[in-house]
């Protein structure tokens, strides 16, 4: 028997049937309703239950802003493009009032600049097929963006109605709003559509794109690259409606491994009831399947509507047996000081195919990997040419683990017999030129105003232009105005004073004071901060030519920033004791701006005067990331957006629609749901040179320090110090 249909075709069915077969199918009860008089005399029939059909429609009802949003859009489609809802015809029968998977695609990426990809849309219709506001006509897919056809809820019905005008014109002023509803929920939709699908049939964006879920999954931090793109392979969705649900009991087979993706479950242990709550990111269940014991604990859902990922028993060590098999240790006195991980040769996604297998660094000591460096190196390759980028990320994070002081000696050793030291500069001696060449070109400005960098330059035979590093200051007058200047951090009183005296024009009487303020003195009237606002002078600016000038301002501060000082600001620049002065500054700006925006709109006393200042400030927002200066366009929305500024409601009110659409597609980009998805997709079609949104940049940076270890066992977890460097 086949059960399909819209959700009234399947009430009707219902109450046409007269018995009903209860089964089980893995971990879920499915009731299945069966006509005995058509089936009085076969012994042998088929039950087909379309895709999670009587778990998932009969016994949810869609919320009111999943039917809205259904609403919303089978009506903006029925006023824009009336001819994708019609009746088709497939291998001879007919489909009535049915749209093409494809064709609601393009659409729906048509609708809305926030949309940027093809599996963005696919999530975002998704979300409607899983809450029945979308089916597909025989009830056997999930929404694919595929010669397929779907009907709105709303089209179930033989005399479905058209949109009045008035409706009309309700769902076009919400069609964004509901755009950004979906937007946000659609990758959750999406992720679960994938893994929904048997582990054999994931295609390689499949398994991409669940790697990339699992990189921002706390309990999933510690584990290796290689590991986490085997996990997507096999981990399972599965849900729970109701809170109240045993998932296992204690003392049963471990069969399972664990990961909460929403929700929250209690761990119970008989004698002691709930001896703690496990929430979104924690995981549970593995340690029965590593030590093969039975459940130490019971779990019981303390919410309802609970998802999890699921790794079942054999999966999970035959992943455990692949990792161990493709490791190798090198130890020494019964300890390891090098722990690779070998690629397998062909491996269609850690390898790209490469036919001769590979080893990856996934700990050491620093010594050791070092030495590994120097003995895989690529003396072949031109240092034009793409080298090896984990050559790279130890060059730059070695600071971190193998200061200055202890790599140089290394590089150039000072123990042992001449005889010693002649046959290892022999051959290693083109190994330690190529490494400090790199070496050089990654710190470039930095390496020369160190001890050991001038030494081993000069040791090495390197010639070339080398800069020390420069900063950005602000160099107050007396009248409180202010010019800028770049000199070196390590500059002299007399070199500032000559910068400035070339800046200005002259050097007359040019002295350098050091103000403080203490005890209980008053600032002065101008450190107070403006009482009226310039908006009579900023209505005569071109927004394209302020954002340029932003644009081309902030490149110069930004430019200054070396990768070194996002190194230092994220694991402590009190370990480092080196400076962050062009980061500190680069940080300072975007509150600038975000202040900026803020203090002239609130200062601007006229309501039609604010509505303009609301345009304007759109408009350059609009530019700057039409410069790819994404760090002053967050800015610039993060100030429109501030409470002082998004309470003025009759002057939002007065805003063009235009400006309105606008502004809330910025404001998807801001989203900080799925880890900023909105604003990493967007970054991911632009080319460089771009200005990123810095504060997300240093976010990642510090997730990924205080989530993982620096070292484990004694031994440099560089794995760590790769993510960092992505």
């Amino acid at each position: 028997m086949t059960v399909s249909g819209s959700l009234p075709q399947v009430l009707v069915l219902i109450s046409s049937l007269n018995t009903v077969l209860t089964f089980n199918s893995g971990k879920k009860r499915i009731c299945v309703l069966f006509c005995r008089k058509q089936y009085r005399d076969s012994r042998k029939f088929n039950i087909y239950v379309s895709w999670s059909f009587f778990f998932s429609v009969i016994t949810k009802v869609p919320s009111e802003k999943i039917l809205r949003a259904g609403k919303i859009l089978r009506n903006t489609i029925l006023s824009r493009a009336p001819h994708m809802i019609r009746d088709r015809k497939y291998h001879l029968k007919t489909y009535r009032q049915c749209c093409v998977g494809t064709e609601l695609v393009d659409w729906m990426m048509q609708q809305s600049p926030c949309v940027h990809l093809r599996t963005q849309a696919v999530g975002m219709w998704q979300v409607l097929l899983e809450e029945g506001v979308l089916n597909h006509v025989d009830q056997e897919h999930h929404f694919q963006d595929k010669y397929l056809f779907y009907r709105f809820l709303d089209d179930e019905r033989e005399d479905a109605p058209l949109p009045t005008e008035e409706e009309k014109k309700e769902c076009d002023e919400e069609l964004q709003d509901t755009m950004l509803l979906l937007s946000q929920i659609g990758p959750d939709a999406h992720m679960r559509m994938i893994l929904r699908k048997p582990p054999g049939q994931r295609t390689v964006d499949d398994l991409e794109f669940i790697y990339e879920e699992l990189l921002h999954i706390k309990a999933l931090s510690h584990l290796s690259t290689t590991v986490k793109r085997e996990l997507a392979g096999v981990l399972i969705f599965e849900s729970h409606p109701k809170a109240g649900t045993v998932l296992f009991n204690q003392g049963e087979e471990g069969t399972s491994w664990y990961i909460i993706l929403k929700g929250s479950v209690n761990v119970v242990i008989y004698g002691k009831g709930v001896v703690c709550t496990l929430h979104e990111g924690d995981d549970f269940g593995k340690l029965a399947l590593v030590n093969d014991a039975p459940r130490a604990a019971s779990i019981v859902l303390r919410e309802d509507n609970c998802h999890f990922l699921r790794v079942d028993k054999e999966d999970f060590n035959r992943i455990l047996r692949d990792v161990e098999a493709n490791t190798v240790r090198l130890k020494e006195h019964d300890q390891d000081v090098l722990v690779l991980e070998k690629i397998p040769a062909g491996n269609r996604i850690s390898n790209q195919g490469n036919p001769q297998p590979q080893y990856i660094v996934m700990s050491g000591t620093p010594e050791k990997i070092l030495e590994h460096f120097l003995e895989t190196m690529r003396l072949e390759a031109t240092l034009n040419e793409a080298t090896d980028s984990v050559l790279n990320d130890f060059i730059m994070m070695h600071c971190v683990f193998m200061p200055n002081s202890q790599l140089c000696p290394a590089l150039m050793p000072s123990q042992g017999t001449e005889q010693e030291k002649m046959d290892y500069a022999l051959n290693n001696k083109r190994r330690v030129i190529r490494l400090v060449l790199q070496w050089a070109a990654l710190y470039g400005d930095l390496l020369e105003s160190n001890f050991y960098g001038k030494y081993l330059v000069f040791t090495c035979g390197i010639n070339g232009a080398m800069f020390f590093s420069l900063v950005l200051f602000k160099v107050y007058c007396i009248d409180q105005t202010y010019t800028t200047i770049r000199v070196p951090v390590s500059s002299s009183v007399k070199e500032v004073i000559s910068a400035v005296a070339d800046k200005l024009g002259s050097g007359e009487g040019l002295i350098i004071v050091k103000m403080s303020s203490g005890g209980g003195t008053a600032p002065l009237p101008e450190q107070e901060g403006p009482s009226t606002g310039t908006v009579g002078t900023f209505e005569l600016m071109s927004s394209k030519d302020l954002a340029h000038q932003m644009t081309i301002y902030d490149w110069e501060l930004f430019n200054c920033v070396h990768e070194l000082e996002l190194i230092y600001h994220t694991f402590g620049r009190h370990n480092f004791k080196k400076t962050t002065a062009n980061l500190d500054l680069f940080l300072r700006r975007f509150n600038e701006i975000q202040f900026w925006v803020v203090t002239e709109i609130c200062l601007c006393s006229q309501l039609s005067k604010r509505v303009q200042l609301l345009k304007k400030y759109i408009k350059i927002a609009a530019h700057c990331k039409e410069y790819k200066n994404l760090n002053s366009f967050f800015a610039i929305i993060m100030g429109l957006s501030n409470v002082a500024v998004s309470r003025l409601s009759l002057t939002w009110e007065k805003l063009p629609s235009k400006f309105k659409k606008i502004y809330a597609e910025f404001e998807s980009l801001m989203d900080p749901s799925r880890n900023h998805r909105a604003y990493r997709l967007t970054v991911a079609k632009l080319d460089p040179p771009i200005i990123p949104f810095m504060p997300l940049l240093i976010k990642d940076m510090t997730f990924t320090h205080e989530g993982n270890k620096t070292f484990t066992d004694n031994l440099v977890n560089f794995e760590k110090m790769v993510c960092i460097c992505i």
